[in-house]
């Protein structure tokens, strides 16, 4: 594809997205901005998350972790299932009851203040560290593919990206996002689905299941050695407590569900929400299995994230293939950040500046506007940093991965609060979510390197369970 080719389309795919906010931001106010007024269709709901769960880092690299990993996520995927089933039948019970704007005012009733603001800093540590990465991911590839062409300079690029984002959110914010990512759902299922059709024919492939199923890539289920990282109840149980706090845990997934019309419609749309999830992330990973065969094949040097553009990003599949991916690339980086920048913008609102509890309403939205604004410098900001301050990718991707780390003492103190009825000594909860996570990473670097016992994503689980234990130690007599 020429750059100009690319331009057009990136033109395209936003003008549809600002003629959606135009629709869906009429008469907005904070209540629309934050809970869509409580009137989304739940199946849009349910869709549109998909695009959220998927970000761009899933979407490129799923497909090239099936050479290495063969079909070893899957396990992980039905752990999501146990995870979902809990935040439908547990997390979002308790929030319809409580009638919660953010999900962590929960914390505040149940230990008190220091555990309220501890649970809220988290989340925002995480998911401006987790958004501005997957961003960065994206703009290097939009750099290299289009902005390098027309000299424009990355800092340039980013913030373009940014702005996009800012001004088809800053009116409808939750509300106009439910609609936006439905549609980007839709770009990058079509183009997965575009990509499998392509490779088959190229390939002249009848049967893809069968084609998938006898691949020495399409082993699933691990139990060989627990040591390793893809070793089956590690990497399922750590898949059920993934979707417990990245979804049930995190404001961004959950401010969506919370924008249904009744904890009915929200449940339904956890269950189909689930079963899609599923049927995707195996085509994600049976497009892996065709594109590590087809490289092999015709002597492409690609692998792990370099796989997926590298074939289909390129023009090697054909014009259709390379629209489809750049369409779905882009999707899947702006369904996750638009929703991040919403999110970050509706916890520091709410539980920071606690502007729900002013009395003027046109001050809130002034400062929620402000908010805004705020966080999107500071994504600006992160990515900025990324690029020309730590420059190493690998670097990066490790902060990417300490950033998940912060998950962990969420689930420690929403598993205390759930299923104990103690209570804790607030002021020193802050303590006990920093150490945690200092101690999860000794315990499971160490293991690894005396014992060559890899928790992999398990570390998670070990992060709450210490934050548990801690919560457990300093609780009230």
């Amino acid at each position: 594809m020429q750059p100009i080719h690319i331009l057009l389309l990136i033109i395209s795919y936003f003008s549809v997205l600002m003629f959606i906010s135009y629709l869906t931001g009429k008469s907005a106010d904070n209540n629309t901005f934050f809970k869509a007024n409580n009137s989304s269709p739940w199946y849009l709901v349910a869709f549109g998350m998909i695009g959220a769960s998927l970000s761009g880092v899933t979407f490129i690299s799923v497909p090239g972790w099936v050479e290495a990993q063969s079909m070893s996520y899957m396990q992980m995927v039905f752990g999501y299932i146990v995870g979902y089933a809990v935040i439908g039948l547990v997390l979002l019970p308790l929030y319809y009851r409580l009638n919660l704007t953010s999900i962590y005012t929960y914390l505040q009733d149940r230990f008190g203040n220091y555990s309220y603001k501890t649970g809220a800093s988290f989340f925002l540590l995480s998911r401006t560290i987790g958004a501005a990465f997957r961003l960065f991911l994206v703009a290097n590839v939009l750099q290299l593919l289009l902005f390098d062409a027309y000299g424009i300079p990355f800092w340039a690029t980013v913030t373009i990206t940014i702005l996009l984002i800012w001004l088809y959110t800053f009116k409808g914010g939750i509300k106009t996002i439910v609609w936006t990512d439905t549609l980007q759902t839709l770009f990058m299922l079509i183009a997965v689905g575009v990509c499998i059709y392509t490779i088959s024919s190229e390939m002249e492939i009848s049967n893809i299941f069968s084609y998938v199923a006898d691949s020495k890539l399409s082993k699933t289920f691990f139990f060989e050695d627990v040591k390793t990282g893809n070793y089956f109840w590690k990497r399922f149980l750590a898949g059920a407590f993934i979707a417990i706090v990245m979804t049930g845990l995190d404001q961004d997934m959950m401010q969506k569900n919370l924008t249904c019309k009744n904890l009915k419609d929200a449940q339904k749309n956890m269950f189909w929400f689930t079963i899609v999830l599923v049927i995707v992330n195996f085509f994600f990973l049976a497009l892996g299995v065709l594109l590590t065969d087809y490289a092999q094949k015709n002597g492409i040097d690609a692998h792990k994230d370099q796989l997926f553009p590298e074939i289909a990003g390129k023009g090697t599949l054909g014009l259709t293939a390379a629209i489809f991916f750049l369409l779905g690339l882009i999707a899947a980086a702006y369904s996750s950040a638009d929703s991040a920048l919403t999110s970050l913008t509706t916890s520091f609102s709410i539980d920071i500046l606690e502007i729900d509890k002013k009395k003027d309403v046109l001050n809130q939205e002034k400062i929620r506007k402000q908010i805004h604004v705020v966080f999107s410098l500071v994504l600006i900001g992160t990515i900025l940093i990324f690029k020309y301050f730590i420059a190493d990718e690998s670097v990066i991707a490790n902060i990417f991965k300490a950033a998940g780390y912060t998950y962990g003492p969420l689930l420690g103190l929403y598993g205390f609060g759930l299923f104990t009825k103690l209570k804790v000594k607030d002021k020193l909860v802050p303590l006990i979510c920093i150490l945690a996570p200092i101690l999860t990473f000794l315990i499971s670097y160490y293991s690894f390197i005396i014992y060559n016992f890899d928790f992999g994503f398990f570390v998670l689980v070990l992060n709450g369970f210490l934050t548990f234990i801690g919560l457990f130690i300093c609780k009230k007599k």
